[in-house]
Parts: structure tokens; C-alpha cells; sequence
């Protein structure tokens, strides 16, 4: 079964810094790409980041470049979003996902929040 844990969300300040965290279970971690979106009140869920099954490649939204970094550890089998420079627009539910390599569909974490405040 497969299980993805979300941590790390809470309040930030604009312009602070704010690390999530992915506990994946249930998945070959070296054949799957990992990334995170992100839903924000009314909005559709965005692409934020992902890397490729070994790290070696990662896509960015444009919103977000230059600020986010995405990461994997195969050792803890999770993935990671370093959120620097935060904005006011980063207000969202983010989730982690999980795709098998060849496959389309995504496993999901259940979400964190993440709250921008002034």
C-alpha cells in the first residue's frame, strides 16, 4: 500500500523560508518521479516541482524558480521542498505525489498547509 506523509507546513512570513517534508512508503523510491503541487483557495492544483526518479533532473513552475528547491534522500525514501523567499501567492494546500515511471497516474499525501503571513 502505498503511503505519502506530508510535514513541515505552518505560518511564514513573506520573505521567510519554510522546508517540507514526504515519507513515502509502499513504492520502489528509485523508479518513481516525486514532486509536490500546491491548491490554493479557488484556484486549480499547480505543478510546483518534481525530480526524476534519481534526482538528477527537476522541473519548476515559473511562479517559483529561483526560490523552491526540490529534493529526494533514497536512504529516508523522501522528498523534500525547500521554500525560500516566500510570497503572499505561496498560500496553498501543497501536496506530495508519487508516479511509477511509465505510468500516469499519481499516489497523493493527504496535504499541508502552508500560510503566508505579513
Amino acid at each position: 500500500q502505498v503511503q505519502l506523509v506530508e510535514s513541515g507546513g505552518g505560518l511564514v512570513q513573506t520573505g521567510g523560508s519554510l522546508r517540507l517534508s514526504c515519507v513515502t512508503s509502499g513504492i520502489i523510491f528509485g523508479m518513481h518521479t516525486l514532486g509536490w503541487y500546491r491548491e490554493a483557495p479557488g484556484k486549480q492544483r499547480e505543478l510546483v516541482a518534481k525530480t526524476d526518479s534519481i534526482g538528477r533532473r527537476k522541473n519548476y513552475a515559473d511562479s517559483v524558480k529561483r526560490r523552491f528547491i526540490v529534493s529526494r534522500n533514497s536512504t529516508k525514501k523522501t522528498v523534500y521542498l525547500q521554500m525560500d523567499s516566500q510570497k503572499p501567492e505561496d498560500t496553498a494546500v501543497y501536496y506530495c505525489y508519487a508516479t511509477r515511471d511509465g505510468y500516469q497516474t499519481h499516489d497523493w499525501g493527504q496535504g499541508t498547509q502552508v500560510t503566508g503571513s505579513t
